[in-house]
Order: structure tokens, then sequence, then C-alpha cells
């Protein structure tokens, strides 16, 4: 008796355990901001069947993005950097308007918030 007792409360441990995990990353995808959000969308556009690699994209056999598929990420990765107080002056400036440069620097500043959401959100629990 005493060990099915543990055993369920074990159990009642480990969902209440799971369930706070889940919350929290619940709350990170809440707390995003529309720019991110927008960011995650367009990467995940890249899965999409009219925006996967074509035949030629595939026998470059590199694993960077081709021109076409950095298109879709630019629009995206500009409006989360000018989120963040950059000005389209300084964007340009630093950037010189390369693609893969303003997608690594979206990158960098998405990772940065979903950091700072991370660290607020074990604040204040």
């Amino acid at each position: 008796m005493k060990k099915h007792l543990l055993l369920s409360a074990l159990a009642v441990i480990n969902l209440i355990s799971c369930n706070n995990e889940g919350t929290a990353l619940n709350t990170v995808e809440r707390m995003k901001t529309p720019q991110m959000e927008n960011f995650d969308k367009a990467f995940k556009s890249l899965g999409d069947p009219q925006n996967r690699p074509t035949k030629e994209e595939r026998k470059r056999n590199t694993s960077e993005l081709s021109d076409r598929r950095k298109a879709l990420l630019v629009p995206a990765s500009k409006e989360l950097i000018l989120s963040s107080g950059i000005t389209e002056a300084e964007m340009t400036r630093k950037t010189g308007d390369d693609m893969s440069q303003i997608i690594v620097w979206a990158t960098q500043i998405y990772m940065q918030k979903s950091d700072e959401i991370r660290k607020n959100i074990k604040s204040n629990q």
C-alpha cells in the first residue's frame, strides 16, 4: 500500500513538473514580439514546398541559403532589427544591404531577446 501511495505521489509530482515546463514554454511563445513571431514564420516558410531548395540549388551542395531563399527572410529580418531601435541608415551602414549579414544580425537579436524572455520568466517564478 505504501509503495502504491509513493508511486502515485511521484506521478503527481512528475505531472506538475511537466506541466510547469510546458507553461514556461508557452509563456516564452506568448511573450515574443510581433517582429519575433514574423521572423519565426519567415524561417518556417522555408519548409513550404514552393520555398524548398530547387534541384539546381541542391546541386551546389552548400549549407548557405540561395539568394532566392535569403530574400524570403530579409523583410522579417529587417523588421526585427529595426524593432530593436536601430535606424534604417545604421542598418544599411553596418550590413551594406548584404542579405546574409542582415539575416545573421537579426538572428543574433532574436536569440538575445529570447534569452531575455527566459531570464524574465525565471526571475518571476
